[in-house]
């Protein structure tokens, strides 16, 4: 063999075993990748109904939605027209799905079945992450510039009201068990906890440490909350009793999505740095079972809580083409 080849060979087996080391951590085993439509631009939010397996992206940079089949491992439809298509949640019990158009500051709703636009309502500047609201039926959408959250009724999209944070906020979360709104509040490093039906903020909860808390979960069985703190890659643990932070993990630089599947009681944090976080609450804490760099862009995760697996929508697949990112749960 020449020289020359024998070097190649060896250079791409060095960094074939780099690529696998990198990832060899994660607790996640390939499925399959499903070819998404479109071109190489930022995706961002996933939202997904489990019952029905369809997962819903928002391709903030084509400015349209994608809706996949997973159980089937295909793309149904892509529906146009939602500029800079941002925040996206799909609430199966209404049909619907909702997703905010940050260029046009606006969230707009989906019919499920067909893909078709049922209307539009005005938010905040900037919106961001959405939260569903049942005992209301309200939707809620975090306005990130604007440091408001935007109230709307989920059936008329008729306003509702707008609860004001002070300060630039991140996501936002129904804890159902509590019956209140959570809100990461960036401008303020801390989380607000917000009266639904008032539409009051009823407390603030300082998070020691924290710098600039933007991605946001609950796990309402146990009375917590999981803040990812994007500037300095921290997780914190909010005990919703004493609303303290009880506990903080280092993560993937700049954290962004959180996805926790209940079932399971596993935390996803997905980041802008491709690293990928997977921790297990056990004994009322979190412990990382893994954690490394899955993809470029795999800064949104979405889990089933029925097969355990996680989808993550990245801008280049291994064709460099868009792709879905289907991992099963091992460990």
């Amino acid at each position: 063999m020449p020289a020359g080849l024998l070097r190649a060979l060896i250079i791409v087996a060095m960094i074939a075993t780099g690529c696998a080391n990198q990832s060899s951590s994660l607790p996640l085993k390939p499925l399959g990748d499903i070819s998404l439509p479109g071109d190489n631009s930022r995706f961002d939010y996933a939202s997904l109904d489990a019952q029905r397996g369809l997962l819903y992206v928002a391709h903030l940079g084509a400015s349209e939605v994608v809706e996949i089949d997973v159980n089937a491992g295909r793309v149904v439809r892509t529906i146009p027209n939602v500029s800079q298509a941002h925040g996206v949640l799909v609430v199966g019990t209404l049909g619907r799905v909702f997703v905010t158009a940050t260029g046009t500051n606006q969230v707009v709703a989906l019919d499920e079945n067909t893909g078709a636009e049922i209307g539009r309502a005005p938010t905040g500047a900037y919106p961001d992450g959405l939260a569903y609201d049942p005992r209301r039926n309200a939707i809620w959408t975090t306005n990130e510039t604007a440091g408001t959250e935007t109230v709307v009724d989920a059936a008329t999209l008729q306003p509702r009201g707008t609860v004001d944070l002070g300060g630039e906020v991140g996501n936002v979360s129904y804890d159902s068990t509590g019956d209140r709104m959570l809100v990461a509040v960036q401008g303020r490093n801390d989380m607000a906890v917000v009266d639904p039906a008032a539409m009051t903020v009823q407390r603030r909860v300082e998070l020691a440490g924290c710098d600039h808390p933007h991605g946001l979960t609950v796990d309402s069985a146990n009375g917590l909350a999981f803040v990812a703190c994007d500037q300095n890659a921290i997780l914190a643990t909010v005990d919703e009793t004493t609303w303290r932070a009880v506990g903080t993990n280092r993560v993937g630089d700049d954290p962004d999505v959180l996805a926790y599947d209940a079932t399971a009681r596993r935390l996803y944090v997905a980041a802008e740095s491709g690293t990928v976080t997977v921790l297990d609450f056990r004994d009322s804490a979190l412990v990382p079972i893994g954690s490394g760099h899955l993809a470029d862009g795999a800064h949104v995760v979405a889990v089933d809580p029925n097969t355990h697996r996680s989808y993550y929508p990245v801008p280049e697949g291994a064709n460099g083409h868009p792709a879905l990112l289907v991992r099963a749960a091992t460990g």
